[in-house]
């Protein structure tokens, strides 16, 4: 009779913990969704595949190359060698703790490039001058683009008066030889030339991975160095473009893309 009461029970038990397990269940998919999961790789290559990302990389390239064509053909600098770096990240899943925002995207893609050039070092006054000439050229014509951001004004004129013997350094006394012209939209590093020991401009990072349309990673020419340039012109100029986010799909659908 004992076991006949127990089995009632039992059963009821049963009952009352598989409810709530359910109600759980449903939850936990629920919490699974596609806002709340990180995006897969196949979803990543698909989207970084799509005609709208393969415009908008056309178009933020097409600037960058546009800039450092401006420095190739404007100012006294020769383009030796171009590297660039396109990679399209997935989105991660649902960030509870130490948020960064990379859960609110599917997938975000960014292109950057940096161009090295070659010049002479005995006429560094007269580069940088022709330098900061093109530069006044877009800030007459109020070109917002500004693909030469650098200019005479803004105490820049010390740095040709520097370099041709006919000013003190710029940086102030004592202090080593300035080596770049910086600022937001752009930045121009150099070879020293007046300093001991010289400080150099380093190598171009190898390329790790080239697997588009995920990741792209490009010399040119691919065989060319920054010793190869220095070796032909006296030094070496960089040219470093702040990278571009050209393309991104929110995880509530929306779209942003370059153009």
């Amino acid at each position: 009779m004992a076991m006949k009461k127990v089995l009632p029970a039992l059963s009821a038990l049963r009952a009352s913990v598989s409810r709530p397990l359910g109600v759980l269940l449903v939850f936990a998919l629920s919490a699974c969704s596609s806002q709340d999961r990180a995006t897969s790789p196949q979803e990543v290559r698909s989207l970084a595949g799509s005609s709208q990302a393969l415009q908008s990389r056309k178009i933020a390239e097409g600037r960058l190359r546009a800039t450092v064509n401006e420095y190739a053909t404007h100012t006294p600098l020769t383009l030796g060698l171009v590297t660039l770096n396109d990679v399209c990240a997935g989105g991660k899943a649902k960030e509870l703790f130490f948020q960064s925002g990379d859960d609110q995207y599917k997938i975000r893609c960014a292109l950057r490039i940096t161009a090295y050039f070659g010049a002479d070092p005995h006429r560094m006054g007269d580069v940088l001058d022709g330098i900061l000439t093109a530069g006044d050229r877009y800030a007459s014509q109020h070109d917002d683009s500004a693909s030469i951001p650098f200019h005479h004004i803004d105490g820049r004129s010390a740095f040709v008066d520097y370099y041709r013997g006919t000013g003190p350094n710029p940086t102030g006394p004592n202090l080593p030889e300035p080596a770049g012209l910086f600022g937001r939209l752009q930045s121009l590093s150099w070879d020293s030339v007046r300093s001991t020991p010289k400080k150099l401009i380093e190598e171009a990072s190898a390329c790790l991975q080239h697997d588009p349309p995920t990741t792209r990673c490009l010399r040119e020419p691919s065989s060319k160095t920054v010793s190869d340039i220095r070796e032909q012109f006296g030094m070496v100029f960089k040219l470093e473009v702040p990278s571009i986010t050209y393309y991104t799909v929110c995880k509530d659908g929306k779209t942003a893309s370059a153009g």
